[in-house]
Order: structure tokens, then sequence, then C-alpha cells
């Protein structure tokens, strides 16, 4: 299992392994009992790296073990590799060539922060917003059909991002197209399940075998002979797996589901996908894993370290702390609002999973039942507030001006045409250099131009 870190190393480690693994040619030419070293080696070269350029952090430090199994089980570049959201893309960077670019990080003219297609070929599609991977790596499996090519589709998104509508519009659609594509779902909250241990690894291995699946799909040609009987044989075998493993909506949906695993076990991870890399048709892998995994401080406080600022120097001169030069945007909307929450009872709070970053804390706590997190939803947080307008409620929903954009066509046409009394709160528009994404800056003027004030 993986070493616990307590601290970021100043200095560079020695990475003997990591040396010989500056891409994922070299990596597979490792053999696999050395792989749980290269994990350490990798999380202290993370360590390192966001030590030096500040940056996201706790995702990359959870999906250590995952990169190195994907890279050493699949053919990347040529089988497509597609990450949501790109926070936990740093180790797949430092895997795939750009170990000696990392320094360059969120600086001008440096490597992008998040995939990018037009800087490396294993960077096969560019994200920044959520809950993009599944429709994208389908398209890709679609694609290499039509152009008679074997090569993989896979797609990594996290329990976060499936929240969004358009992730199960992927999944819906992919069986019906019957892809050949690969799901990894990085459950790292345990939000869908906590069935994690021996048994369940056990029940991966069989179930993604090719024994298991070569039997299945025999029984399904004798079966399908007998009116009825296929169907009973299907439906016994999903309720059982139904009483072992979580996967009873994906596999409603037309997915085959395996897990959920330990996604810090390598030789489990490596076996598993190894099983499952030539199955044919939808296949869905559940893992579990811990954000901040192998960095104490980040285990304890996932939330604190999701991303963290660089380290200054040891021998850097002492710089007394600049003084705040005033109250944080999200600070004065924070309290704000629970003032207006306490003079008026019909005020609701909504957020699509940004609590912390636009200060609903507060409100959270003191108004428990007016305050609703929609997950990574902003389309339905927007039309949620118009149902909320249309009967008399005061909604507020927080939301950043970058994601906003995902909610414009229910801006547009569920709250302005209808002329709902809806107030946007929205923050962080403009210039976001470091974070290497421009985010419109004209959007901080919807509430003005397209809302007038109604407090």
């Amino acid at each position: 299992m993986p070493t616990t870190f307590q601290e970021i190393p100043r200095k560079r480690p020695s990475t003997p392994l990591l040396d010989r693994a500056v891409t994922p040619a070299g990596l597979r030419r490792l053999g696999e009992a050395e792989l749980e070293t290269l994990a350490d080696e990798l999380r202290l070269e993370l360590l390192y790296t966001v030590g030096q350029t500040g940056g996201h952090f706790g995702a990359g430090l959870g999906v250590i073990e995952l990169t190195i199994a994907l890279h050493y089980v699949f053919d990347t570049p040529d089988d497509r590799l597609v990450w949501d959201v790109g926070h936990q893309a740093y180790p797949h960077k430092i895997l795939t060539g750009r170990r000696e670019q990392m320094g360059t990080l969120r600086q001008k003219d440096g490597i992008a922060a998040f995939p990018r297609r037009a800087e490396s070929e294993y960077d096969t599609f560019g994200v920044g917003h959520s809950s993009t991977s599944i429709s994208a790596a389908l398209g890709m499996a679609i694609a290499a059909r039509l152009q008679g090519s074997d090569r993989k589709a896979i797609a990594v998104i996290g329990d976060g991002a499936l929240t969004a509508g358009m992730a199960f519009e992927a999944l819906n659609h992919a069986p019906e197209v019957d892809a050949n594509m690969l799901v990894i779902l990085n459950d790292n909250d345990m939000s869908i399940s906590r069935n994690v241990g021996g048994l369940s690894n056990y029940l991966a291995k069989i179930l993604s075998s090719r024994t298991y699946a070569s039997m299945r799909e025999g029984s399904k040609k004798v079966l399908s002979r007998l009116p009825g009987a296929w169907e009973i044989a299907r439906r016994t075998e999903e309720y059982a797996k139904g009483m072992l493993v979580p996967g009873t909506l994906f596999e409603e949906l037309g997915w085959n589901y395996i897990g959920p695993i330990d996604g810090h076990d390598l030789p489990t991870l490596i076996a598993t996908l190894r099983n499952m890399r030539d199955l044919k048709g939808p296949q869905f892998l559940h893992i579990v894993t811990k954000k901040g995994k192998g960095f104490a401080p980040a285990e304890v406080d996932p939330i604190g370290y999701h991303a963290i600022t660089k380290l200054e120097p040891l021998d850097a001169p002492a710089v007394a702390p600049k003084k705040a030069s005033g109250p944080k945007y999200s600070g004065v909307f924070g309290e704000w609002l629970c003032d207006m929450a306490t003079a008026d009872s019909r005020l609701v709070g909504i957020t699509p999973a940004m609590k912390e970053g636009s200060d609903l804390v507060a409100f959270s706590e003191r108004f428990p039942l007016r305050y609703f997190d929609v997950a990574i939803a902003e389309q339905h947080a927007v039309t949620l507030a118009a149902g909320m307008a249309c009967e008399g409620a005061k909604p507020v929903v927080a939301i950043y001006s970058t994601f906003l954009q995902r909610g414009y066509d229910q801006l547009v046409h569920d709250v302005a045409v209808q002329n709902l009394d809806v107030l946007f709160a929205i923050d962080r528009a403009g210039l976001v250099g470091e974070d290497g994404r421009p985010t419109p800056a004209a959007l901080t003027s919807l509430t003005c131009a397209v809302f007038p004030a109604c407090w």
C-alpha cells in the first residue's frame, strides 16, 4: 500500500524508477513488482513539484495508482484516455514526457494546468468544466469503429462530476450504440458505496475475467433459443450482483458494472483493467480512492488541500504578511446572505457544489432548510431557482462566472424570458492566469443588465 508522507519535500527527491518511466513506453518496461515503489516515487515527485509551483493537489495524489495502472495496461497514446475536469491530471503529465516542464505550471508560457490537446498527444481531450469525459470517449469509440480500428477509449470521471446531467446523457447513449468503451468512476468520497474490501476485490476479478465473460455469452446463445429463459437468467444474475455490489443503476442502463475495488491496490487494479481491456460493449469500473492519499495533512483536510500555493524557499528572507486591503467579495456576500435570510423568510440559497468557494458555509449552518447544494449541475441550479421564484420564493444562485456558462440557456429561457425574480451572485470573473482558465468578465454585468436589483 502507498507510503504516507508527512511533509512536502523542499529538494527534488531521488526517484530512480521514475527516472526510467518518463514516458508510458518506459513505464511499461518496468516489472509489476516495481510499480508500488514507482507509485511512492511519483507521489513524492508530485508533492515536490506542486510545492514549487502551487496548484491542484489532492485529486492528483488520489489517482497515482490509477494513472500508473492505466498507462501500464493500455497502449497510450494510441488508446484514448480522457480525464474528466483535469484536476487529477498532474501525475498523467509527469508520466507522459512532461516531468521536466512541471516547474512551468501556472506560469506564463508554461504547460497548462489541465489536459490540452495542443500540448501533448497523450492529452486526447481538452477539459476544464466537469462531466464531459464520457461523451468525449463515446465519440472516440464510435469513430474508432467507423475507422475499423481496435483502439480503446477510456473515460475517468469522479463521483462529483457524475452528478451532472451531461454524464447521464452519455451513460444512456453508449449502450444504445453498443460502444466498446470503458468508464472508470473514481469515487473519492464514498458517495455511492462503502462496499470495498477483500470480497469486493475478489468479485471484481471474477466478474471482469474472460472466462466469466465467455461463459456468460455462451449461456446467452443457448438460453436465447428458449422463450423467456435468457431474460430470467439475466435478471437472476443482475439481482445476485446487486446484492453484493452497488451497480444496479449502471446495469439497468446497459453497462457491465465491475466493482467497487480499492483504487490504491495496484495489483488488483492492473489485473482488473487487463481483464476488462478486451471486453466488448460498454464497461464500467467503480474504484474507491482517497483524495490526498499518501500525504497525511491532505488526507485529514481534503478540502483545504484541494489546491495549494507554492512554498517559499527555506533561505528566503522573512517577509511580513500582507495586510488584507479589505474583506473578500465572497465573505461580504456570505454575511449579506445571512442578514437577508434573517430579514426575509422567503430567501433561499442555491449553489452547484461550491459551498466553501462561494462562502455559503455560515448560511448552510444557520438556515439548513433553505440551503440547496445541487452538486455539479449548473443547468439544474438555474431552473430550480426559476421554479422556486414561480411560487414566491426569493432564490439566490451563488455561482462562479465560468460555471454559469453551462446554465446560460436556462438563464435566458427559464429566468429572463419569464421575468422571474432570481438573483445571481456571480463570482470570479476576469482572467485567472495561474489557474490556466480565462473566465468571461462580461458575465459579471448580468446581475445589473438582466436582473434589476430586487432587494
